[in-house]
């Protein structure tokens, strides 16, 4: 017997789908400021670096065993590796090692980290059709913005509920960038994003896990596969988006449909993009950013009696473990990233590996650490007392994190950032061809050379 149910449609939805498309298929090349297209640079920097650092992880290597049972056809290169596989199994490995160690861009709005499901999309597809580095640009900017006014129109309601947002948005955002890439026109473009709405990826509960990452190169990989489909003439709704049993609605209570519209083709989200300075999840960073402070005034671990730490409570249930156990469970735990900005005065890589998560100094130093819940505090900030052996009282507020939009990353310092993660890997020569060829992107005949100094000999 069917059940008599009914869904609350929205019966003022507009046509999104139909609208995003549009976007994507008609806007022309370059359409944006100097300020959006060196974002679009800087993001795609960024994304390699990660990439290119993780490449030796143990998730890595897993995700290439399993697509080497397959036996794919090497058909696109994975980034700090010599091995070419088939470009949606690229699309995957690529997104995985690009979120392995949460250092990712982020869409500080939203959460939303949209370089790996897009670029680890476009870069796969561009590497077989030989598209040139503008016409990736193009679908970099543009496919970002799909993915973070969609995320827009249900934050936060849709993470409250659970979604790892990076890979439910992220799904239409490697759509869109390739159905562009692929010069497919609107009705296409609109069959691309339908495919892609039936298949958002990621949820919370992965969080300190393997799968974590797994979610943008599943929706890299996800999003590659819609465009490619469309493409040959598969179809989809054109409402599935917005339709009342459609994405949005079934996703999210919370559907802002002017989030979608509202200056659309003029702002662009990618120039709300941030980078991390910390390899941890955003909302530790204020923590670390106050225990640099704190070191940068002389206090030493050996002086603490105590820390108290005030945060948003967002920041506690994310981060909140207070004895993690390895170098993953580091990278969720508050605690952790105040003794790593205290203690060395950075928190890279190295400072979530399992022997320095284990280290007794540290172990020591995280049970000094009193973390409560202040929801009068921002979850972009951090109220940090450090309380001394000597009586004193130290105190920092940090408002906005080194890495936010108030105080971004310079090119510099991302350069720098790329170097520490890539040299290990690819060594010195190479990143220094790697980092040139992605600030040269846009001007590029086709993703050669950035392809070919990012992956080892």
């Amino acid at each position: 017997m069917a059940r008599n149910t009914k869904v609350a449609a929205d019966p003022n939805a507009p046509p999104v789908t139909r609208t995003l498309a549009k976007l994507v298929a008609t806007h022309p090349s370059r359409g944006w400021s100097d300020d959006v297209e060196h974002q679009a640079h800087r993001t795609f920097l960024n994304w390699v670096g990660c990439a290119i650092g993780a490449a030796r992880h143990d998730s890595v290597e897993a995700t290439l065993a399993a697509l080497a049972m397959m036996k794919p056809s090497p058909q696109s290169s994975v980034l700090g590796r010599s091995e070419k596989v088939d470009m949606a199994g690229a699309a995957l490995a690529n997104g995985i090692s690009s979120h392995t160690f949460d250092f990712d861009d982020t869409h500080l709005r939203t959460i939303i980290h949209p370089a790996g499901p897009v670029a680890s999309a476009l870069l796969a597809l561009a590497e077989v059709t030989g598209a040139t580095g503008r016409q990736v640009i193009d679908a970099l900017v543009l496919g970002v913005d799909v993915s973070c006014r969609v995320g827009n129109m249900m934050y936060p309601e849709h993470y409250d509920r659970g979604w790892h947002i990076t890979g439910s948005t992220g799904t239409l955002g490697a759509a869109a960038g390739c159905a562009r890439l692929l010069s497919l026109d609107e009705a296409k473009t609109t069959m691309a994003l339908g495919i892609a709405a039936s298949q958002p990826i990621g949820m919370r509960e992965q969080f300190g896990t393997m799968t974590k990452p797994f979610h943008p190169g599943g929706a890299a990989r996800a999003g590659l596969m819609s465009a490619l489909l469309a493409k040959n003439g598969f179809t989809a709704s054109p409402r599935a988006i917005e339709a009342a049993r459609g994405y949005a609605q079934t996703v999210s209570t919370k559907n802002d449909w002017n989030e979608i519209t509202d200056q659309l083709g003029q702002r662009f989200e990618i120039a709300f993009n941030t980078y991390k300075p910390f390899a941890c999840g955003i909302v530790i960073h204020p923590t670390i950013d106050a225990a640099t402070q704190l070191r940068d005034k002389g206090i030493k671990p050996a002086d603490i009696e105590r820390v108290e730490l005030k945060v948003h409570s967002l920041v506690l249930e994310l981060t909140g473990k207070k004895e993690p156990k390895d170098g993953l469970e580091g990278k969720f735990s508050v605690y952790h990233g105040f003794c790593c900005g205290l203690m060395v005065g950075r928190a890279g890589e190295h400072e979530y590996d399992d022997a320095f998560v284990n280290r007794p100094d540290m172990v020591e130093l995280r049970r000094k650490v009193v973390a409560t819940v202040d929801d009068s505090i921002s979850e972009e900030s951090a109220d940090v007392v450090a309380v001394l052996k000597d009586g004193r009282r130290e105190h920092v507020f940090v408002k906005h994190s080194i890495g936010s939009l108030e105080r971004p990353m310079t090119d510099a310092m991302l350069e720098a950032k790329f170097r520490d993660m890539g040299e290990p890997v690819i060594g010195k020569a190479r990143i220094d061809a790697a980092i040139a060829a992605c600030w040269d992107l846009g001007n590029a005949k086709d993703v050669s050379a950035v392809v070919k100094a990012a992956s080892s000999s």
